[in-house]
Formats: structure tokens, C-alpha cells, sequence
């Protein structure tokens, strides 16, 4: 009988402690979770602290009092535009005389059933 007894005592000894330590898993843990979601708070705080920095620094207003103070900007006049006979000449081209013209080329080989929208459908005449 004794022996029963002491293993019985074993065994509820042995519980007792699977269970505490159980506990003390389950509490690290919830303490973790709680750290996460204060972490995640923190970090939320901190976005819409930038978005609000953000937005303050977007704001055209202030733009616009910077470029006036730090820009030498001045209106466009007539006068800064060059005349057209001073644009240089066309670049060659590369496509020789009589030649088909490649871009005309590419667009032939479109299926002419297709419609694009730019242009009504083309009618059928039968």
C-alpha cells in the first residue's frame, strides 16, 4: 500500500508541476501578445505622425511661399521664345525613296474587323 501511495503522490507531484509550468508558459506568452499590440500602437502613432508631418509639408501654400522665396522664377515672355527658322534641320531619313512606309506597313497588317473606336466600323456590303 505504501508504495501506491507514494506513487500516487509522484504522479500529483508530477501534475502539479506540469501544470504550473503550463501556467508560466501560457503568461510569458500573453505578456508577449500584450508587448506586440503596444509595439503595433506605437508604430500606428508614429504613421499618422508622418502622414500629419506629411500632409503639413505638402500643403501647396507653404510650397508656394518657398518657391517665391528660394525660386528666381519670372513670367514667361514672348520675347524668350526663338523664332522657327532658327530650329535645326530634319534628321535624315532613314527609309529610302519609294520604299513602302514601315509604320503604313504595320497598320496594314491590323485585321480590318477589329474596331478601335476612332474610326465607325467598317460597313458590310452584302
Amino acid at each position: 500500500m505504501r508504495i501506491i501511495h507514494l506513487l500516487v503522490i509522484a504522479v500529483l507531484v508530477f501534475a502539479a508541476a506540469y501544470v504550473y509550468r503550463i501556467k508560466m508558459e501560457s503568461t510569458v506568452r500573453t505578456e508577449r501578445v500584450l508587448r506586440l499590440h503596444a509595439d503595433i500602437r506605437e508604430q500606428r502613432d508614429a504613421i499618422a505622425a508622418l502622414r500629419a508631418e506629411w500632409a503639413k509639408l505638402d500643403a501647396p501654400m507653404r510650397l508656394q511661399g518657398l518657391a517665391e522665396r528660394h525660386l528666381a522664377l519670372k513670367p514667361v515672355t514672348a520675347q524668350q521664345f526663338d523664332a522657327l527658322k532658327n530650329l535645326p534641320d530634319r534628321p535624315p531619313s532613314f527609309a529610302k525613296p519609294g520604299d513602302p512606309d514601315p509604320i503604313g506597313a504595320m497598320i496594314d497588317t491590323i485585321d480590318p474587323d477589329i474596331v478601335t473606336g476612332s474610326l465607325p466600323a467598317p460597313e458590310d456590303p452584302q
